[in-house]
């Protein structure tokens, strides 16, 4: 018993010391920086290389959230802030070796255009692109009054493709049977699980929705270029080409290599210049009385509940629908926002979870406070539910949107464990519907009840549409029915309001609000962003078996087509309890 607590005063004292160590380290750190901090050089280049993964918005825990990574959206900002940053001379860009997204491509093109014409200059520089994500990482770069190919490298960025996983054929070798039941005939979703290949309107809906991204990155290439579209297509769809190619094509200007570009925009920028990563930049600050408005932000698929688990390794952005909604009710309360801007980046989800959302914004605008929707790379399905109540929807001509419908049913799995021996029997009481859920197939009448309550689920969602777009209920159903579109798409459509980026959310913000043009808000995050040293609190909660298991599986994730089945599975795990869903196809743009 001795020998026992003299281990345990031992084991006391070892952690107070490492705690009393962790303290002094990180203490030093603050102060050796403070004292050894250069002053702010007069002459900046910022510099951004497109080939580093940013998240649509800033993480919210963990890892990335202590390193205070940025989100794209915060690039952005940052861009625009730099504009009127006097010691900010130019930008250098790095040019992505494979696509960035036809969306993001965009909303940064746009960006670049902006800086550029406050009278800053752009260098782009690139190693090449390859035929993975289609002209996305050529679209992104070409705004630049000089873009560079290095020697050697070749670029590939013909056309649009989407890539769908069918799960059919797998589920008739194990004997699963799919009854997922779409509303309507472009709810395509359930066809990963119910077809082999693409139906008649899925084609339709993928094909129309490529054929626009194609033309919108030829039409945008060809105007940064000088060029007509026509020539911009018929070099891409030529084939991969060499440096010379691509400069002869006059889609670039020069070629050389990553250093000598560095060294053109460093003498651009004038003597002493600097190069800042746009991502650390900071711009200069905005004085406390400036009108503040708020920024919420919602990421990946929208499911009910809070955040996360908590983990220390769940560092990326979360659509939950208790924590999306209080962000929103907070930002209504709080008097100093004069408006919100509410960025939308999902495939869709939970319809009970994006209705909480949605009612939350009716709460707020009964408040008299304007709410505007900055839609992402994708607000769709789920995605765009939570987005209809919104006084004004701004979206990218390459978002992909709509795709207003659900789906929902079961597997009826009794099949495949059948063939493994294992057989089930059921003692069910309550009712016709009592087992529905069960392992066996629904009976008619079951089925008869489930699409009645997906019809109803539908209707609902149509409605608020409907509501919110000051359409009828028809006029909504006609360009529904599960259709997935572009933004331009959908802007002609009457979905949504207007075609512009992230910081031309916030520009509509600031005119619903009644805020002065030439003023420069504030921005408030909600929710709270966590600060380096608030999100390490978090740290010492993981166990080293947690760390490892994390960095072994992170790199196999990251994988487009890896992460598809992952969804799949998500989907299938809520479809076995019943809860209806709104997402859109599974699709993987290359």
């Amino acid at each position: 018993m001795r020998t026992f607590f003299l281990s345990m005063a031992g084991a006391l004292v070892a952690m107070f010391l490492f705690f009393f160590l962790m303290a002094i380290f990180f203490v030093g750190v603050i102060f050796s920086a403070a004292s050894s901090a250069p002053d702010a050089p007069d002459n900046i280049v910022l510099s951004l290389d497109l080939n580093t993964e940013f998240s649509d918005q800033a993480p919210v825990s963990g890892i990335a959230a202590f390193s205070e990574t940025p989100g794209f959206v915060d690039l952005l900002t940052k861009l625009q802030a730099a504009e009127a940053d006097d010691s900010v001379k130019g930008l250098y860009l790095r040019g992505a070796t494979v696509g960035i997204g036809s969306s993001r491509a965009e909303e940064l093109r746009e960006a670049l255009i902006s800086f550029r014409d406050s009278g800053k200059f752009v260098i782009a520089h690139t190693q090449g692109t390859f035929g993975v994500g289609g002209p996305s990482a050529l679209r992104s770069i070409t705004p630049a009054d000089e873009v560079w190919i290095q020697p050697g490298s070749e670029v590939f960025a013909a056309g649009v493709t989407f890539e769908t996983e069918f799960l059919k054929g797998l589920f008739d070798k194990i004997d699963v049977t799919p009854e997922i039941y779409p509303f309507y005939e472009y709810k395509n979703a359930p066809n990963s699980y119910n077809e082999s290949g693409y139906t008649a309107p899925h084609r339709e809906a993928m094909t129309q929705l490529a054929e626009s991204l194609w033309s919108q990155s030829l039409d945008d290439i060809a105007a940064d270029r000088g060029l007509t579209a026509a020539e911009v297509k018929a070099a891409l769809e030529s084939g991969p080409m060499t440096a010379e190619q691509v400069v002869a094509n006059k889609l670039m200007d020069k070629e050389g290599y990553p250093e000598e570009a560095e060294e053109a925009a460093k003498e651009k920028a004038g003597k002493d210049a600097a190069f800042v990563d746009l991502a650390s930049y900071t711009p200069p600050s905005l004085p406390l009385k400036a009108p503040a408005i708020a920024i919420v932000g919602g990421e990946g698929a929208v499911v009910t509940g809070g955040t996360n688990s908590g983990s220390p390794f769940e560092s990326g952005p979360a659509f939950a629908s208790d924590t999306i909604a209080r962000a929103i009710l907070d930002a209504g309360d709080n008097d100093k926002v004069k408006a919100i801007v509410f960025r939308v980046d999902s495939p869709g989800g939970s319809p009970t979870a994006s209705d909480q959302i949605w009612n939350a914004i009716e709460r707020v605008q009964a408040k008299g406070k304007p709410v505007v929707v900055s839609m992402g790379s994708l607000a769709a399905s789920g995605g765009y539910y939570v987005s209809a109540g919104a006084d004004y929807i701004v979206a990218n001509r390459s978002t992909i949107t709509g795709s207003i419908g659900i789906f929902g049913g079961k597997f009826a799995l009794a099949g495949g464990f059948n063939k493994l021996g294992v057989t089930f029997d059921t003692v069910s009481v309550g009712g016709e519907f009592a087992d529905a859920y069960g392992m066996d197939t629904f009976t008619p009448e079951q089925e008869a009840e489930v699409k009645a309550s997906l019809k109803r689920g539908y209707d609902r969602f149509v409605g608020i549409v409907a509501d919110g777009r000051g359409m009828t209920y028809d006029e909504v159903h006609q360009v529904a029915r599960g259709h997935v579109w572009s933004g331009e798409d959908a802007l002609e459509r009457g979905l949504v309001d207007e075609i512009g980026s992230f910081t031309d959310a916030i520009g509509k913000a600031k005119e619903l609000a009644g805020i002065d043009a030439d003023a420069t808000p504030r921005l408030i995050y909600y929710p709270h962003r966590k600060s380096g040293f608030e999100a390490l609190e978090g740290l010492f909660g993981a166990s080293a078996q947690t760390a490892e298991s994390v960095a072994a599986i992170s790199g196999f994730t990251e994988d487009k087509r890896v992460q598809m089945l992952l969804d799949e599975l998500a989907t299938a795990r809520a479809l076995s309890s019943g809860e209806a869903q709104a997402i859109i196809p599974r699709m993987n743009e290359r």
